[in-house]
């Protein structure tokens, strides 16, 4: 006797069930949906096809006598009323991986609120975003090529068509990361990655009127929190900047580029999101370096260092090469986050450590905020969550 189940879904022949059975296999089978169906093709072929909602446990497999020369099994099975659980080493392999990625988490946040402050720091004392820029992407690239030749970290292994398709994403991450940088220098850091958190708004928006791509409705709705939040939150800042406003804008629309470009260019390649990354950094270094010297130039940069050794001291050495250590880090950090988890939880991800550099830049730099200024603040970021659950 062979019980039935009412689901449509995947089937699994009798035969199979049998072979579950034989010795050193765990009788206790996957999770299948469909009813039992018979199909007969001829007198030679019969296959009885059980698959079920729950998990099924076939209890025993009994060999009947021949017909037609052929022997035939019964399997008698029944359902669960609790679902499998894992074995141990599934369940510590789970366990494993979660502590692994909340420790990313951790890194990731803890560098970026780190490199936030040092960064500001040393813009407060140094205004020269270029080559501060400049400072950070050439650390980067020169502690992966370090780590490379020690053999620290493994080299990718790339081609000319990977430099290629890297171009277009080295492009937009450097006006990304110059334009955040000038904004940076020119307004608070809250506000600078308040209005950073407008980012879905043009990802949508350049996906949709230049790609044609269309999303659901509640895409759509969460866009209106996102543009009011930052909408409310420039208009009551008490330090507002044009320049710094509009870099963050420029930055927010580089990097939707820049993810694009990467989807599109990056298919098929096997690179490490950390060598990825370094690589980034030093095709970015390269194309930035030349506009560098060409905005701000080495006699601004002089006059610009003696001022501020003189006004802050040595310190100011340690904390332009903890800006750069910083900066590559959490951004290497975050890319070895993308590679375990889904873009989903990476978003969130995210939208968890703005809040983190906002609140945490408030409170170090004294940063004078508004009750409205806040609200508008916590609407932003509260979209960018909302569309991060709708985009998936």
């Amino acid at each position: 006797m062979i019980c039935s189940a009412r689901q449509p879904s995947t089937a699994l022949a009798a035969s199979d069930l049998a072979k579950r059975r034989s010795p050193g296999l765990n009788p206790r089978l996957s999770l299948f949906r469909s009813s039992i169906s018979s199909s007969s093709n001829d007198d030679k072929s019969k296959c009885v096809v059980v698959s079920i909602r729950k998990p099924l446990f076939v209890s025993s497999v009994e060999k009947l006598g021949s017909r037609g020369g052929e022997g035939f099994r019964v399997c008698k099975a029944y359902e669960a009323d609790q679902p499998i659980e894992a074995n141990p080493e599934e369940r510590s392999a789970a366990a494993a991986q979660k502590v692994k990625i909340g420790f990313y988490f951790a890194t990731w946040w803890a560098l970026n609120v780190v490199f936030n402050i040092y960064n500001k720091k040393v813009l407060n004392a140094f205004p020269y975003p270029w080559l501060t820029s400049t400072l950070s992407l050439a650390t980067g690239s020169l502690m992966m090529l370090i780590s490379w030749a020690l053999r620290i970290a493994e080299a990718p292994k790339t081609d000319f068509d990977f430099w290629k398709a890297l171009f277009p994403v080295a492009v937009a991450h450097t006006i990304g990361h110059v334009a955040a940088t000038v904004s940076m220098s020119k307004v608070a850091v809250s506000f600078t990655h308040i209005i950073k958190s407008g980012e879905p708004a043009f990802s949508v928006l350049v996906s949709r009127f230049l790609l044609g791509e269309t999303f659901p409705m509640p895409v759509y709705l969460s866009l209106v929190p996102i543009i009011g939040g930052c909408a409310l939150a420039a208009v009551t800042e008490l330090n507002f900047n044009m320049i710094g406003f509009m870099g963050a804008m420029i930055s927010n629309l580089a990097f939707v580029f820049r993810n694009i470009f990467s989807k599109r260019g990056m298919k098929g390649k096997s690179v490490s999101g950390m060598n990825y990354y370094a690589c980034l950094s030093i095709m970015s270094l390269l194309i930035l370096t030349p506009f560098a010297i060409a905005v701000e130039g080495p006699q601004m940069w002089a006059a610009g260092w003696e001022k501020a050794l003189s006004e802050i001291g040595p310190n100011i050495v340690w904390w332009v090469a903890a800006q750069s250590v910083f900066y590559h880090l959490y951004n290497q950090v975050s890319y070895m986050s993308l590679d375990e988890i889904s873009p989903l939880t990476f978003s969130i991800g995210n939208t968890m450590k703005r809040i983190s550099v906002i609140v945490s830049s408030i409170i170090i730099f004294h940063t004078p905020v508004q009750p409205v200024n806040a609200l508008g603040a916590a609407i932003a970021v509260l979209g960018t969550f909302l569309y991060s659950q709708a985009k998936q």
